[in-house]
This record gives C-alpha cells, structure tokens and sequence, in this order.
C-alpha cells in the first residue's frame, strides 16, 4: 500500500500544473449544451463587432485594412485554451494600434516583428511570474491613459472624415494643421472604380482583390537587421494596453494571462498579425451577450476566417470616412469624464498622476503612461517614508505609528520624537512607542532606533515598546539594543515608565536579561 502511495500525489500535482496552464481543461469537462447557445450568440455577435473594428483599426495602425483582419483571429483561438477569463477577447485595439502607428513607420514587416518580440516579452514575463509588476500601475493613471488616448484616437480620424491629406502625427501639431486647413476640404469625385465625396475612397492599395490573401500562407516574422534593431529598441511599447475588465465569476490568474496574450502574438506573427490584447468594447460586449465560456472566441474567429475568404472584395469599396466614424463611435466611450469629480471626492492626491499621465499623453502615449508611473511611485515612497505619526500625553509621550516602518521613515520617526520630547515643558521623563500596527521592519530601521535609544538615554528619557508582533520582535531581539524594552501593552508600560528600568511595576522584555528563548513562549506577545 506504502509504494502505491507517492505516485498517486505526484500525479494530482502534475494534472493540477497541467490545468493551471491549460485553464481549457478545467471548464471543458464540466461543459452544459446549455452554454452552446449563449456561447454561440456572443461569438457570432462579437465576431460582427471586431469585423469593421479591425479594418478601422488597422487605419490606425497605419497598415494596410487586411491587417486588422489577420491580427482579429489567431488571438480568438489561443485565447480559448490559455485564458482564464470567460469574457475577454483577443484582438487589435484602439491603443494597441497607436502604439503601433508610432513604431511600425507604416510598414507591415515591422509590425510584425513587433508582434514577434512582444509576444517573447510576454512570454518571458508570464514564465517568470512577472504578472505582479502590472499591479504597479494605478487606476488614475489608466484613467489618464485611456481617456487622453481616446481624445488622440478621435481627433486624428478628423481628417479622413474632411478628405485632408499631409496632416502630421503629433497631436498638437495636428490640432493646429487641421484647423488651418479646413478650408480645404475636397467636394472633387476621385478616380476609381466607386466615388464618394471628399475624397473619401480607400485607395487602391488599401485591401487587395478577394484571392490576395488565399495566396498569403503561414510564414515566419521578418527579421531583416534594420527592422530587428528598431523593434529591439521599443519592443517594451507594446507590452500593455487597456486590457479588458472581466465579469467573470472564478480567479484570474495574470501570469496565465501574459502567456496567452504572449502565445497569441508570437503565433500570429506567423499570420501577419500586428500586437492584440484584450479589448475593452468586445468583452463588455461578450459579456453582456451572456458568453459562459472562453468557447465563444472559437465562433468569433470562425467567423473573420469566413470574411477573409468569402468578404474581402466587398470591404474594398468601404470608404474611409465609414472607418472613421467606427473608430470615434469605439474609442469615445473610453472618455472617463466622471473620474475627475470622482477622485476630487474620494483623495484629491490621486488627480496628480491623472493629470500627468492625461496631459503627457498627448505628446507620446507610452511617455503619459511612464510619467503618471513614476508619479504614483513617488507618492507611493513618499506615504511610505513619511507614515502617519500620532503623538499623546505630558509626562509620558505616546508615539503611535499608523503603519510599518521602512527605512525612508525612520529619520522622519527619529525627528518627530526628539522634537516634541526635547521640546516639552516640563521634559517628559519616558516614551512610549505602541508598536501594534508595526508588522515588519529592516535593518536601518533598527539602527536608527538604537541611535535613538543612546539620544534620549543622554537627556535623561527612558523608551519603551509595547505591542511589539512576533517578526518585529524576534529581529529587535536580535540586534541586541542596549536598554532596549518591551511591554504587552501600553498601560503597562506607562504604569512603570515613571520608575525607570529598574523601578517596580509590570515586568518588561529586557534585552539585556532575558533571552529570546525564554521570551517568546510567555504569551504575552500582542
């Protein structure tokens, strides 16, 4: 029985790895025909969706329109055995497809090796278990993200709608020419098979004839030297987009997801796909349709695999200002006005890396998102060197840190007792510091308290800890402070402080006297 034991554990262990990487077979067992239908209502209805949204955002992009359509199919596939959450969907983005235009130079081969090496780079970070990283960017700073990139993304379809032509990228430079050039708005018929106003017509490198792309295998990524320097150096732009918000009722895993997102793109790099990720139309879309499983992305790939063959020769008449208008109806629910009023209400601070990231995005989307980052990382170090201090009393201060303490804030500690212990009339004769909210520690925190233990002990001032955690304990204990002492609580400590170390009353932990050994089992540890 004893040798039939261990295999049994080491194979729930591989089959649960196994399913941890591939989430299809967690939900493909327990699969009801009752999901058939709902799956198949969202798939062909997301599947309508992302036909003229990939033409449109391929525009963006600055590629050809039958690029969207090759970027909208790889992802809908992969998604469904890699992904974890019911709702998202795979595909060219609004966003996405920004970031592209500014590092593509409007060239298919270098969207694709982008495509190439952001998925590696995902990979990478899912294998490594670098998902956490993306907690680092904060609410305000999507917000910002999003609503500014929204404004961009419209504002720049502007001139498709007027017919103008010559209008440069950057947006406030574009703002200035297309105003300037209003007046020029063409009312000429073009040449062409079909004519529409204002010159409105794709041009006729736009979407080849209906067999063009049947001729159009699976390939590899082009990799010529130039193209591979230039995607090297902004590989990291593509790393993240707006994501899509999941209704879905069981754990995302972001790892998981990184993969999928990474096993989409490096294989639609083999089909001529620029960078995907999760969409944030498409899935509210899915999961208002009801979708229960990742299953319908398996309709909705079917479904562009059926318009590449059998659609193309129509999508050649699609005139540019009908892209455009999709684009503005897809992009300007992004437009967050609400969360400015919101967060004035909520914590004012947070407007700063709203704002920055809004405003910065207008010169380069990745630099707003990199300056509302840094932002939010300096307010974040600021609370953490700079930890809400509370102090009480007269005779005998109470010091009551708010959270733990890290090394930034440990000068900032120092000051503050010193301060009002120096300070008061008449000098108090003991503090006490109440470490109950204090759950970690490091090194230079505890040498800046033995600095200050030598300070005070020069002034004549007694401190003691009380409330001291477990961790905390143990790592002060193993520093061996000299006069270091340690109450259960702050009444204890206040009702012999006035005595001093060597007064009567309750019993303190003293570093000098008693060994961590016997110290820990007391139970007197809060």
């Amino acid at each position: 029985m004893w040798a039939r034991g261990p295999p049994e554990p080491r194979r729930r262990c591989w089959l649960r790895a196994l399913r941890r990487r591939l989430p299809v077979l967690g939900w493909l067992p327990r699969y009801s025909p009752g999901w058939l239908q709902l799956d198949l209502i969202a798939g062909v209805t997301v599947g309508l969706t992302v036909v003229p949204q990939a033409l449109a955002y391929a525009e963006v992009a600055g590629l050809p329109p039958q690029y969207g359509l090759y970027s909208s199919f790889v992802g809908c596939f992969v998604y469904c055995f890699l992904g974890t959450a019911k709702d998202v969907t795979l595909g060219p983005t609004a966003i996405m497809s920004l970031l592209v235009s500014s590092y593509a130079f409007h060239d298919p081969a270098y969207a694709v090796l982008l495509t190439f090496l952001a998925g590696c780079i995902q990979l990478a970070m899912g294998l490594l278990h670098l998902g956490f990283l993306l907690d680092f960017i904060s609410c305000p700073v999507i917000k910002g993200f999003t609503s500014a990139a929204s404004i961009t993304i419209s504002f720049n379809q502007v001139k498709n709608i007027l017919g103008l032509h010559g209008i440069p990228r950057q947006f406030f430079l574009q703002v200035y020419e297309t105003l300037r050039r209003i007046g020029e708005t063409s009312t000429q018929r073009p040449r062409g098979p079909v004519c529409w106003p204002g010159g409105l017509l794709l041009p006729a490198e736009g979407l080849p004839a209906a067999d063009a792309h049947r001729q159009h295998p699976p390939r590899p990524p082009p990799l010529p030297a130039a193209a591979l320097l230039q995607g090297c150096a902004q590989r990291h732009r593509a790393l993240r987009d707006d994501g899509g918000a999941s209704q879905n009722d069981y754990r995302i895993d972001p790892n998981q997801e990184l993969l999928a997102m990474g096993f989409a793109n490096v294989l639609g790099s083999f089909f001529s796909s620029y960078p995907v990720t999760g969409s944030f139309g498409r899935t509210a879309v899915n999961a208002q349709t009801g979708v229960c499983t990742p299953a319908g992305g398996l309709v909705t790939g079917a479904l562009v695999l059926l318009s590449l063959a059998y659609l193309t020769s129509l999508f050649y008449y699609i005139p540019k200002a009908a892209l455009a208008a999709v684009i503005i109806s897809a992009v300007v629910p992004m437009f967050d006005a609400g969360i400015f009023r919101t967060l004035w209400r909520v914590k004012r601070l947070d407007l700063v890396p709203l704002c920055v990231t809004f405003l910065f995005c207008f010169w380069e989307v990745q630099y707003g998102i990199v300056a509302g980052v840094l932002v939010s990382g300096v307010l974040l170090l600021y609370s953490i060197a700079r930890p809400p201090l509370k102090v009480s009393g007269q005779g005998t201060l109470l010091v009551q840190p708010g959270s733990s303490l890290h090394f930034p804030a440990i000068e900032h500690l120092r000051d503050v007792i010193c301060s009002r212990a120096l300070s008061a009339a008449p000098s108090p004769c003991s503090i006490i510091l109440d470490c109950h909210r204090i759950s970690s520690i490091d090194y230079t925190v505890v040498a800046g308290l033995a600095e200050l233990l030598q300070e005070l002990r020069k002034h004549g001032i007694s401190l003691a800890f009380c409330g001291l955690q477990d961790q905390v304990l143990r790592a002060l204990l193993a520093a061996d402070l000299e006069g270091f002492r340690h109450f259960p609580s702050w009444e204890e400590a206040e009702r012999c402080s006035g005595a001093g170390p060597g007064g009567s009353g309750a019993a303190p932990f003293d570093s000098t006297s008693t060994s961590e050994s016997s110290l820990l089992p007391t139970g007197l540890i809060q």
